[in-house]
């Protein structure tokens, strides 16, 4: 009879609105519980697109994909005239190689690592290599990745990597 009445007790005192607000406005001018959710649901987003990304890739955009990224790449670097005016004019890591395997490695990775920010090990660091990794696919996707929905997740996902410590 003790425990329910002290359970009782500690709910009436939890839900008692004061100490509610009390609790709400200790700190201050933080900002830590919105950092807390933009960043976990951040993460589920970016392993989403990643995820979506290890099972289309490689049929949309892989070595015989309905277009293939290698030659994509091979058109915007004759029409630029070379390599290295194709990387500033449509940045990607893909045109240090790609196949088949490395779109899928590449996925993979990149939703491995979104599992880490979405369990809360979320740093800058991080967050600019999710950001670069999902930007090197959008730059690749052709019109697969044209929508905005995929522009608006890197548009976040840069904003993003202000929130949090270089190294946390």
């Amino acid at each position: 009879m003790d425990v329910e009445r002290w359970a009782l007790d500690v709910f009436r005192s939890m839900m008692n609105q004061e100490n509610i607000l009390q609790r709400l406005f200790a700190l201050g001018n933080s900002y830590w519980l919105t950092r807390f959710v933009i960043l976990r649901l951040l993460g589920f987003v970016y392993a989403v697109a990643f995820l979506v990304a290890a099972n289309q890739l490689v049929p949309l955009i892989g070595e015989h994909g309905l277009t293939p990224a290698n030659h994509f790449l091979n058109v915007i670097q004759a029409q630029l005239g070379s390599r290295t005016a194709g990387m500033l004019r449509v940045p990607t890591l893909f045109w240090f190689g790609i196949s088949d395997n490395a779109l899928s490695i590449f996925s993979w990775i990149g939703f491995g690592l979104s599992l880490v920010v979405l369990c809360g090990y979320a740093n800058a660091i991080l967050l600019a290599v999710l950001w670069a990794m999902y930007m090197s696919i959008v730059h690749i996707g052709q019109i697969w990745y044209g929508y905005g929905w995929e522009i608006q997740l890197l548009e976040t996902g840069f904003l993003s990597i202000f929130l949090c410590p270089l190294i946390d």
